[in-house]
């Protein structure tokens, strides 16, 4: 050992050293991947007992949802089930009714069989009676001429003479009794039609208003609904045409706006853009052109479920579109549907009080004032607007002339026309029904915005603020930056030469302009 070369001993002592190593290092490696590996399955036991967790928290949740959903449905069950049994002892007790009513006819007839015998039996003996008396009365005609020395055709002569010139004093008395009297019945009868009529229609008296109000969650809305400087609450004008008023009343905002269409479109599009979350201009215009479609739907819907109600069968379909946009404007700020309805019924039974066709009558009340929800501007009457809208949906010429006639612009030739004038003025004038002021107020804004869209370029034109600002939205291409403020200044012109208004207009000309492509 001693005589081992160094070089040898220290290769030997790094070789022992190398193994060493290896194996501290193998000792190593397999104490971590043990204690990885004890880790890893800590792990796994945590997750599968986190899953377990929530796996049964999920099930609790879906437990209650159902059992939820089974309550309403139980309740929506009975409900029906209630319905049902209301309709089935209505049907019970009509047929009860009806039974009764069949049992009495058959006994009134069985009545009026024997009667008809009777007077069978009665009228032979009044024959022979009548053959009698012409025996009789021969024999004293022949008696009479013997004594007077007349003959029966001279005496008759001379009395028929005496009795003329008696007949005719009297019969100027009694004509003038009689036309009194009829004039007194007929007044007191067509009263008596009237307060009938009006007693037996009772009607809600509705005002439309201008403004319809927002109710929301919280105030912290509000700041999503106006937008970074403004912007979403411009884009929602601008969409809609109207005014939204956000100011200190708690949880509410205001929207203002004559056209009553308008307004709904406007508050079922903030309904629905503050239940999604995402307000922004370009989700504002999606809801708002989606909102206006539906509402449109809902129009045709209204129009349907009207005629349903009041049984009027076989309207064209445009014609129901007609009554449905009824729902949608007013009259003198009555509303027209409600107004319609109104008179339909009382036509009905105005004309059944006189023996007429209720059905017909009801048919012209309804469609008396459709010409006011043309969509074209004519200078025509409504009424007469109406005529030819009935006239051009092969409606019968009766019910055209009760439209036409109803305001006195063409001759009555039915007597449904005049009923159809009488109840329409009876709706008008409940207290309360109608308010003038309103509908020439609504009536000045409609002129407002029809002369600004006259106009070359003017795409949409809103009349917001009471009428004290006039927004015009007009074509990018059509109308560049230089010609926007001239628009601007010849529309106030023209407002101030053609219109009469309190106060000022301000008229805002506004020009967007957008860049569109699709990506497909």
């Amino acid at each position: 050992m001693e005589g081992m070369n160094p070089l040898v001993v220290g290769v030997l002592g790094l070789f022992v050293g190398l193994i060493i190593g290896r194996y501290l290092l193998n000792i190593i490696w397999r104490t971590q991947q043990k204690r990885a590996a004890e880790k890893g399955e800590q792990i796994l036991i945590e997750a599968r007992l986190k899953a377990e967790t929530i796996r049964q928290e999920k099930i609790h949740e879906a437990k209650d949802k159902v059992h939820k959903l089974k309550q309403d449905l139980e309740r929506d069950f009975n409900q029906r089930k209630q319905n049902l049994n209301k309709s089935e002892n209505k049907l019970r007790s009509k047929e009860d009714q009806l039974n009764r009513k069949i049992s009495e006819n058959s006994r009134k007839e069985a009545e009026l069989e024997s009667q008809k015998e009777n007077v069978s039996a009665q009228l032979e003996i009044l024959q022979k009676r009548k053959e009698d008396l012409d025996k009789l009365r021969t024999e004293q005609i022949r008696e009479l001429e013997k004594i007077s020395h007349l003959t029966a055709d001279e005496a008759k002569e001379q009395l028929v003479k005496t009795l003329r010139d008696e007949a005719q004093t009297r019969a100027s008395a009694y004509i003038k009794d009689i036309v009194d009297e009829s004039k007194m019945k007929a007044t007191k009868e067509s009263r008596r039609v009237i307060l009938n009529t009006i007693q037996r229609v009772a009607s809600e008296v509705t005002i439309e208003n201008c403004v319809s109000v927002f109710n929301l969650d919280s105030d912290d809305i509000k700041g999503k609904i106006i937008g970074r400087e403004g912007r979403n609450i411009r884009a929602l004008e601008s969409a809609t045409g109207v005014e939204i008023i956000v100011d200190d009343t708690p949880e509410a905002i205001i929207i203002s706006g004559f056209d009553p269409v308008r307004r709904e479109v406007a508050r079922l599009s903030m309904h629905r853009l503050v239940a999604d979350g995402r307000i922004h201009p370009a989700r504002i215009e999606e809801v708002v052109a989606k909102t206006r479609k539906e509402i449109e739907n809902e129009i045709v819907e209204i129009g349907e479920r009207t005629v349903v109600d009041l049984g009027v069968h076989g309207l064209h379909p445009e014609l129901i579109k007609y009554v449905g946009r009824m729902r949608f404007r007013s009259s003198y700020g009555q509303n027209l549907l409600q107004h319609s309805r109104e008179v339909a019924n009382l036509c009905s039974i105005m004309a059944s009080e006189m023996g007429l066709n209720p059905k017909l009558a009801k048919r012209a009340g309804l469609l008396h004032d459709i010409g006011k929800v043309h969509p074209e501007e004519e200078e025509l009457p409504h009424a007469i607007v109406g005529m030819k809208l009935a006239e051009k949906y092969k409606e019968k010429p009766q019910v055209c002339n009760a439209i036409g006639a109803h305001h006195d612009e063409v001759e009555m030739t039915s007597l449904i026309s005049p009923v159809i004038q009488i109840c329409d003025s009876i709706s008008g004038a409940r207290p309360g029904a109608r308010r003038e002021i309103l509908d020439s107020y609504i009536k000045r804004l409609k002129e407002l915005e029809d002369t600004a869209l006259n106009f070359d370029g003017v795409q949409k034109c809103y009349a917001i603020q009471a009428g004290r600002e006039l927004r015009v939205i007009v074509d990018s291409e059509s109308v560049p930056d230089d010609k926007a403020e001239a628009l601007s200044i010849d529309i106030s012109q023209k407002i101030e030469k053609e219109m009469q208004y309190p106060g000022q207009i301000k008229v805002t000309v506004i020009r967007e302009k957008r860049a569109i492509s699709y990506a497909r």
